[in-house]
């Protein structure tokens, strides 16, 4: 559970009443998604009007409002159709933290067209600063990945892709890689060989197949085979 003092206010105003609820400042997106966690994204199980003073508000305007007193649903709503409180230290770290995923997103799924190589980390920072990009620190990565890639693509070359790689597994080492190879990306197909050998096809980004590659082929020395489909 997240700790009183790195929670976050979220606030909704509704017939005549104020409610707040104190969650953790990483759980916002998933919130929004319908994934909450209560053991881990809230603070308090309790409905404030003032979070910060701790003075909480009583069962019954929470019932006229919700129609429930289940915090899960609650906490929900809030998130939802209200607003999110932060200072000004709060809202600069999530929006560091959100800007550092979206950077690595871009530099792991994308690739220099020119170079089929991936754009370093700090390249794109340079390109978004040269862009004057704004982090909305409660809007979604992918949303803000696709506004991103509209503002630095007139400033550096950039694709995003995905790469389409084909695997042949010996029998014997299908146990051991198997578990890797799903994990490495989206399997699209497999089969069995008639020689007991096991075939499958991964979709991977393509700024990191070259990593993916180098990573089963170490683990599976000579029981492997990876190639890149066209």
């Amino acid at each position: 559970m997240v700790s009183l003092e790195d929670a976050i206010v979220a606030r909704l105003e509704s017939h005549g009443h104020k409610f707040e609820v104190l969650i953790d400042p990483d759980a916002v997106d998933r919130i929004k998604e319908g994934k909450i966690d209560t053991e881990n994204d809230i603070a308090s199980e309790d409905v404030f009007k003032d979070a910060r003073k701790g003075d909480k508000i009583g069962d019954e305007p929470i019932k006229e409002v919700f129609g429930t007193t289940d915090i899960e649903k609650i906490v929900t709503e809030i998130v939802l159709k209200g607003q999110i409180q932060l200072t000004t230290d709060q809202r600069h770290k999530l929006q560091e933290k959100k800007k550092r995923i979206i950077i690595d997103t871009i530099s792991r799924e994308g690739i220099n067209p020119q170079t089929n190589a991936p754009n370093p980390p700090n390249r794109i920072e340079n390109a978004m600063e040269e862009a004057k990009i704004h982090i909305d620190p409660f809007k979604s990565v992918n949303d803000q990945v696709q506004l991103v890639l509209k503002a630095i693509r007139p400033i550096i070359p950039i694709r995003m892709e995905k790469a389409k790689l084909a695997i042949k597994v010996k029998g014997d080492a299908y146990g051991k890689l198997y578990g890797d190879i799903t994990r490495s990306g989206t399997l699209t197909k497999e089969e069995w060989a008639p020689d007991g050998s096991w075939i499958g096809v991964i979709e991977v980004p393509a700024g990191i197949s070259g990593e993916i590659i180098s990573h089963l082929s170490k683990k599976a020395k000579d029981d492997i085979e990876i190639k890149i489909l066209k």
